[in-house]
């Protein structure tokens, strides 16, 4: 009787194993494809899909001296970073914000795209974005999933050729640190019901709140380009890049800022804590006492816009703020020296 137990939970484990979760594929080009390149409201990748992109530049005239690609959260798009935008581009700073695929403008809503795949993105849109800015140093930033992305991307074997990394809250809530029930529960139904939209429940919504910019969420809450409630395998796909992230951070070499608030209701303070662990002496971290999950559009968001413009100008200075690193982190604390004057 054990055995044909076994047999039986071995089969059903292979059935459910059979039914993988549904992913994006690489597109197989458009007829005419003339290869990567930038386009007035997007990009063309590697493939031939194109990808939604917005771009806030500086004032004409402006010399840029450095250039943010940024990448957004989980149902957000490149909208993410309309409100630091506008400000870092009048410090010369430009950003090229991009929709990743199955999110924005890009191919494919709601469906997951695996991380190799947008990573082949994310090199494609800094060599793009190097050719227009070739004097300028560029920075990767990457927003709680669009973080766990950045990592990824940056710790792979064939990082994208940017010089910083920015990472605001990024997502590194991985299988290491998810409860087993949800870890169970979303297993199955990413390998079963697939398609099937997790919404959350009202309690949650209600007691689980990204931000204290209420206005910002109500302008969210109509964007038609936002998306509300995820499918079950790409919650699932969500995870597994958030565990590549949670694990990898240490193996990236250019300059890292890890920014993260003490209010942050989304992303627990455990893994992120395990994950600061890993960055290098040199690196930079700020735990905010006010800040939110949506670091970039809290009340007190113009703090982080601010201490990011300083690091992307000089890494190894103190951060504007003066926050004190995230705990757990190697740094040193991000004190801002003043000047003693001589008698």
């Amino acid at each position: 009787m054990n055995r044909r137990i076994l047999l039986l939970g071995a089969a059903c484990a292979a059935s459910l194993a059979a039914c993988a979760p549904v992913t994006q594929r690489p597109g197989l080009g458009q007829l005419g494809y003339r290869g990567p390149r930038l386009d007035d409201d997007g990009l063309f990748s590697f493939d031939g899909q194109k990808l939604g992109m917005t771009k806030w530049l500086p004032p004409e005239g402006t010399p840029v001296t450095q250039v943010i690609v940024g990448l957004h959260g989980m149902n957000d798009y490149s909208n993410a970073f309309h409100l630091a935008a506008p400000f870092w581009a009048q410090q010369g700073i430009a950003t090229y914000a991009l929709d990743i695929r199955g999110f924005g403008r890009s191919p494919d809503r709601g469906v997951w795209a695996p991380p190799d795949l947008v990573i082949e993105d994310v090199r494609t849109t800094v060599a793009l974005v190097r050719e227009v800015h070739p004097e300028a140093k560029i920075a990767l930033a990457g927003v709680s999933m669009g973080g766990a992305l950045a990592i990824a991307a940056m710790a792979s074997d064939r990082p994208p050729a940017a010089d910083r990394l920015l990472l605001f809250a990024p997502a590194v809530w991985g299988w290491s640190n998810q409860p087993l029930p949800y870890k169970t529960s979303l297993w199955i139904t990413a390998h079963t019901t697939r398609s099937w939209v997790v919404k959350p429940p009202e309690w949650l919504v209600k007691n689980v709140q990204p931000t204290d910019n209420i206005d910002e969420l109500r302008r969210m809450g109509r964007d038609p380009l936002m998306i509300w409630g995820a499918r079950s395998d790409t919650l699932y796909g969500l995870v597994g890049l958030m565990e590549k992230a949670w694990a990898s951070l240490g193996k990236v070499q250019v300059p890292v800022a890890y920014f993260y608030g003490a209010n942050d209701h989304i992303i627990p303070k455990e893994p992120t804590m395990e994950a600061v662990r890993r960055l290098k002496p040199d690196d930079r971290s700020a735990y905010y006492a006010h800040g939110w999950h949506l670091l970039l559009v809290d009340k007190q968001a113009p703090v982080v816009w601010t201490d990011a413009a300083a690091f992307l100008k000089d890494p190894l200075a103190d951060l504007p703020s003066g926050a004190p690193p995230i705990p757990g982190a190697p740094t040193a604390p991000n004190v801002v020296k003043t000047q003693v004057s001589k008698p």
